[in-house]
């Protein structure tokens, strides 16, 4: 069932695209994603740029005055590389941001007949989101031990590590609404290969330049669907939380 259901919440976010209110979040998010990315690019490039005088004496070739030039024109293509890991907190970033309002475009399309749900307060968003980025920056720093040991298989780590983490954090975003944090959270451990399962399927596209732009409202979309169609999501989403 879990793939099945899967492909079944995807293709709905998908089909999506030709609503207008999906649409409009789809593209904003889309946009700040990109505006993201440049934006750390460019940073990163000042920063090496600075850093760099713009004399230097190299063995070999003796004064060379085009070193910081070439540095910070290979720290754009390094970060560039880069935006595979960078996307993931970026993705998590952007979906907290616009989880109501794409959540609330899928229901008031696909489940018009739910009470309103329960937004959460700016307060408790940040605080989450800025956990969350904590575990996620910190999980794959210590994932670089693995990345190393095991190289050929680094792409797969990536995939399953962050696969669990953006799944965990999808999922529990999406619930939340509904059934409030401790039923969340305990849907969550009824569903995990299935939550698992869907958040490696988002961390892979992720992980390809342009694709990647797309992913963070699609993946907030299909969340939301999932939520309500697993066995227990459409059983506890007339739940009110306190």
């Amino acid at each position: 069932m879990g793939i099945s259901v899967i492909l079944q919440s995807f293709g709905l976010a998908v089909g999506q695209l030709s609503d207008a209110q999906f649409r409009r979040v789809f593209l904003i998010g889309i946009g700040l994603s990109l505006a993201l990315l440049i934006g750390a690019t460019a940073g990163f490039s000042w920063f090496i740029e600075w850093v760099t005088p713009e004399e230097a004496w190299l063995p070999v070739l003796g004064e060379v005055r085009w070193l910081n030039d070439l540095l910070s024109w290979g720290a754009a293509f390094l970060l560039a590389f880069l935006s595979i890991f960078l996307m993931v907190p970026v993705a998590s970033a952007i979906t907290s941001m616009f989880l109501d309002d794409v959540a609330d475009a899928v229901e008031g399309v696909h489940y018009p007949d739910l009470p309103p749900a329960h937004r959460t307060s700016f307060g408790d968003a940040l605080r989450d989101t800025v956990n969350f980025l904590g575990v996620l920056i910190g999980a794959n720093l210590l994932a670089i031990v693995l990345y190393l040991l095991f190289a050929p298989a680094a792409i797969f780590i990536f995939w399953a590590l962050n696969g669990f983490l953006l799944g965990r954090e999808y999922y529990t975003m999406a619930a939340i609404r509904r059934v409030g944090r401790k039923r969340a959270k305990a849907l969550r451990r009824e569903n995990f290969g299935t939550i698992w399962l869907a958040g490696i399927l988002m961390a892979m596209p992720l992980s390809v330049p342009l694709l990647n732009l797309l992913i963070p409202i699609l993946g907030a979309a299909t969340f939301t669907h999932l939520f309500h169609l697993l066995p227990q999501g459409e059983a506890n989403a007339q739940y009110r939380p306190r």
